[in-house]
Formats: structure tokens, sequence, C-alpha cells
């Protein structure tokens, strides 16, 4: 039996995407989220998370996106806000580790004040799994003691929430047959994480990402999917 993790990223973003990973959870297969703590749909995504304990949520930590919620000069541009995914890939060395780790505990630490405890820890444009922030992300896992999404083959002494991480439902490689075929990439007994981003088209959503009409199209299949015999959610 293949064991499944599929999660919705990006709740909290807009009360648009809440609505869509709270949809294809009670009507579909999304059994787990990740939430950002500094979004402008924090706190919807915190009353959802609240009244539906049956959805895993997770902290999805944010380096690129929006403010801060810590004063960390290292990760902000002249404007104030995150700097942009191609700087922070490009220059690594330009965070401070101390900045870095102040930061993300400050989202975890708002998601804990909530009366939540975390599934497990990912991250927005899968900056986690840069290797020069492995020792952050693996001291907050150590202290939280939380899993990690898996990123990268650098993960080899931390805990991971499942064995595998597959990306790929996203964009063109959102079809129909996907969990179909799905079982012929995974071995026998792995546990493994299905990436999602499923959402409703709101202004918000439009406006703050150049994904997003295709949300709406996982948000019909994740809920209308029938997972094959030999998968079951994790």
């Amino acid at each position: 039996m293949i064991k499944l993790l599929v999660n919705a990223d990006d709740f909290g973003f807009s009360r648009g995407v809440n609505y869509g990973i709270l949809d294809t959870h009670l009507n579909g297969i999304v059994n787990s989220a990740t939430m950002m703590m500094n979004a402008a749909g924090t706190e919807h995504a915190l009353e959802i998370a609240k009244a539906t304990p049956s959805l895993k949520v997770g902290v999805h930590l944010v380096l690129t996106l929006g403010k801060p919620l810590t004063s960390a000069s290292s990760l902000i541009g002249d404007d104030g806000f995150f700097k942009k995914q191609k700087e922070v890939y490009e220059h690594p060395e330009e965070i401070s580790h101390e900045d870095l780790e102040r930061e993300w505990t400050a989202q975890i630490e708002r998601f804990l004040a909530a009366d939540l405890k975390p599934s497990h820890f990912d991250s927005h444009h899968h900056v986690h799994g840069i290797k020069e922030f492995y020792p952050v992300i693996k001291r907050l896992s150590e202290k939280y003691d939380v899993p990690v999404r898996i990123a990268g083959p650098h993960f080899t002494d931390i805990k991971t929430v499942t064995d595998i991480l597959i990306a790929d439902f996203y964009g063109e490689g959102v079809t129909e047959d996907y969990f179909e075929k799905l079982q012929d990439r995974v071995a026998d007994g792995k546990t493994v994480e299905v990436m999602t981003h499923p959402a409703y088209l709101d202004s918000r959503l439009k406006n703050g990402s150049s994904y997003y009409e295709e949300r709406q199209e996982e948000t019909r299949i994740l809920s209308e999917v029938k997972l094959p015999e030999n998968m079951e959610l994790l």
C-alpha cells in the first residue's frame, strides 16, 4: 500500500485559497495543508484550521513573499519586503542565519499561539531546501520536534514527513489521471507527499501570484478524483 499525503501549499494566502483548500479537504483527497503566517488570509486560515481538526496543518515558512514578522535586515530589500525568490536562490550567503532562524521562529510561534500543533514544516518556493539553510531548518525541526518536507539529497539526518516528495502536480502536470499514474512511480510501502495548490480565484490571488487560473482546475480534480485501490491517505 502506498500512503499519500496530499498537501495544499499557501494556506493563508487569500480567502480564495483558503476556501479552495477547505473544499478539497471536505469533498476530496487533500488531507494536509501548510499555512503562511504573514499573509493577508492568515487569520482566516487559522479560524478554518481550528474549526477543521480532520485537516492536518503545518507551517509554510516564508522568505520570499510579503513582509517579515521580525526586523531582520538581511532578509529584506530597500522596500521593507522580503527579497525576491531569484535573489535568495542566487545569493543565499547574504542571508544571516540568525535573522532567518529568528524570523522562522516567529512564524512558528504565531502558529502555536493559535493553540495549534504543526503537522510539519515546509516553505514557500522550497527555500528551506537551499543547502546553506539546512542547519537552520534542522535546528527548528529538532527544537519543536516537528518533521519537515524532504527537499533535497542533503536531508540526511533530519526527520521528514514522508519518504518522497512529488512536486509535478502543477501547471500542465495537473491531469485527470495523475493519481492513477502515480502508483506506477512509487514503490509499494512508501509514504509520498504530493504538493498541490488548490484555490478559488480572487483578486488578491490574481494580483499576487502568476499561478492562479490553474489552481481552479486543481481544485476540481482534487475534489473529484478517486484514489487507486493500492493507495490510501496517510
